[in-house]
């Protein structure tokens, strides 16, 4: 958690955060982040703990409206509430803070910090198709019986 709150610090005061908010919780909560020696800084955080780490340093409410959230109506009195529904409402998963999160490894690299891939394409040379439809749901015909043997009927 010290390892993600240096690297949201640091990319705070390079001034990444503005405009690229959705993609630094994205790096923060799901991707691996090592330094340029292979000393892993962070794995990834739940949302609980990164919102622990957004109050602790002081991160400015008015950055939720870049993925369309009002501060006002958020929690206001509850800072660590606030930001735990401020992920929950970003869209972490999205494919939009997927592309933000790609566009800040370059910057992030140049502070000294080495992001990983997302987690939906790591390992993976090609997509995963999707599935096939469900197949229909209906009644099954019942078997006939096998030849040669009649059934029986009551009373015989």
């Amino acid at each position: 958690m010290d390892g993600t709150r240096d690297l949201l610090d640091a990319a705070r005061s390079a001034g990444l955060v503005a405009g690229h908010f959705r993609g630094l919780l994205h790096i923060a909560i799901g991707r691996t982040v090592t330094r340029p020696d292979g000393s892993v800084v962070s794995t990834g955080l739940t949302w609980r703990e990164l919102a622990a780490v957004l109050k602790l340093l002081r991160f400015d409410r008015e950055l939720v409206r870049e993925f369309g959230a009002d501060p006002e109506e958020l929690s206001p009195r509850d800072r660590e509430k606030f930001w735990y529904v401020a992920i929950a409402r970003a869209g972490v998963d999205s494919a939009a803070a997927v592309a933000e999160a790609d566009r800040l490894v370059g910057p992030l690299k140049a502070l000294g910090y080495i992001v990983g891939p997302s987690p939906r394409t790591a390992g993976r040379a090609t997509p995963v198709p999707p599935p096939a439809p469900p197949k229909p749901t209906g009644r099954a015909k019942p078997k006939p019986p096998p030849p040669g043997k009649k059934g029986k009927k009551k009373g015989e």
